[in-house]
């Protein structure tokens, strides 16, 4: 009888699955923008599975929180966006089918054949750690990437208001 952190672990990487498939196939700009969302929510999902708490909630906040919502804001705001027919016209049949079976194949018989050993860690939180590291061992690499993303933010602001004569 599974776990229920194995059917867990299926039900939220067929979730994943399913939404970057989404992102794929869709032939909606904005459609493939909210596949995005599921499928960056379920790498997350994985994450809190692994125990990985901190990358969980960075992945959300940085990935689905900012970057996600600056692509669906940038599809939306474009102008007459649902005038332009993007379509992924499939050209290769001929040499993408026996190259996928030929990936599917050797995964599987990797999965299969290999020895897998598991191990029961007892949770511990990794967001202690990599504070401590970040404002004690690394305060300099860290202070130096802030200046001169700080950098970059007054630079491309410089760059956009500049006039056009």
């Amino acid at each position: 009888m599974p776990d229920l952190k194995d059917i867990a672990f299926l039900g939220i990487s067929a979730f994943t699955l399913a939404s970057a498939a989404g992102v794929a196939f869709s032939r909606k700009v904005l459609y493939s923008a909210f596949s995005l969302l599921g499928t960056l929510a379920g790498a997350a999902g994985l994450f809190i599975l692994l125990s990985s708490d901190f990358i969980a909630v960075t992945q959300i906040l940085i990935y689905v929180g900012g970057i996600l919502i600056l692509i669906v804001f940038a599809v939306m705001l474009t102008n007459k966006i649902g005038d332009v027919k993007l379509t992924n016209q499939v050209v290769n049949y001929k040499a993408a089918v026996p190259l996928a079976a030929a990936v599917a194949i050797f995964l599987v018989s990797t999965l299969t054949s290999g020895v897998w050993v598991e191990k029961d860690a007892p949770y511990a939180s990794m967001v202690v750690p990599i504070g401590n590291a970040l404002l004690k061992e690394y305060l300099l690499p860290f202070e130096i990437v802030s200046i001169v993303l700080l950098g970059a933010l007054v630079g491309s602001m410089v760059i956009v208001r500049r006039e056009v004569k």
